[in-house]
């Protein structure tokens, strides 16, 4: 990593009965990234991802784990992360896939980016960045949610809902994560949100994200109507302070 002196780093990792990929995924961390800490947020796997997650991180001093008592989805997750990461001192949390979407190898350049920056996304749809073993619908459904978040919310960012990204613990601060309670694509283009209305600098690096080949994604369409749902409540609300001459989210 280049120019990144701000302290140390933490990559979030939640898991939900991720056992087949959770091994690789930390090892790769640790191999492309050496001085970051790795903190997995377990939601109570009944596969036994945290057991595995427990091993590890007695065999690794720079690997934890963060035991939640059920699944409550991955904002909840991200956010419990972020929290204990802040407590423990980290001054940029990551958050990370644990199923190999994001590429552990991609991370020196996401923490390069944030040298000027508050938040930095790996995104699918900028020059440069691409999907690998996606089928054509669910391509056109990324792409076509992020254009629509973009126009609706009037925000200058082309992968809202890439949940690959590097936060500065001041931007968390910042933007008040105590209050977030969407999930999903809905939480990442939620706090996105927060960080352009709060005036904090936000830069997308290209990445390449690769659909998983163990387990099960854990999209549905409850998640994908929640996100259209609360983008265009947002959307809309903008628009009407735009008439109205008041700011609003």
């Amino acid at each position: 990593m280049e120019n990144m002196d701000d302290g140390h780093v933490l990559v979030i990792i939640p898991t939900y009965n991720e056992r087949e990929n959770l091994e690789t995924i930390i090892g790769r961390v640790r191999a492309s990234a050496p001085e970051v800490d790795v903190l997995v947020a377990d939601d109570a796997s009944p596969d036994g991802t945290g057991e595995i997650a427990d091993r590890i991180a007695a065999a690794d001093g720079q690997v934890h784990v963060l035991h939640r008592a059920r699944k409550e989805g991955l904002g909840a997750a991200y956010i419990a992360g972020f929290r204990w990461g802040m407590e423990h001192g980290f001054d940029v949390l990551v958050e990370m896939d644990a199923d190999g979407s994001h590429r552990p190898e991609e991370l020196p350049r996401l923490l390069s980016a944030l040298d000027g920056n508050d938040l930095v996304i790996g995104s699918r749809w900028v020059r440069g960045g691409r999907v690998e073993n996606w089928p054509k619908n669910r391509e056109v459904l990324s792409r076509g949610a992020n254009t629509y978040s973009r126009l609706m919310l009037g925000i200058p960012v082309h992968d809202s809902t890439g949940g690959y990204r590097a936060y500065r613990a001041t931007t968390l601060q910042k933007i008040g994560i105590d209050d977030v309670s969407s999930h999903g694509y809905c939480f990442q283009v939620d706090l996105t949100l927060r960080t352009v209305r709060s005036g904090l600098r936000v830069a997308e690096v290209p990445i390449t994200f690769v659909e998983r080949t163990h387990g099960a994604s854990k999209m549905s369409r409850a998640i994908i109507i929640e996100a259209l749902q609360r983008v265009t409540q947002w959307g809309l609300a903008y628009r009407l302070g735009q008439l109205t001459g008041r700011g609003t989210r």
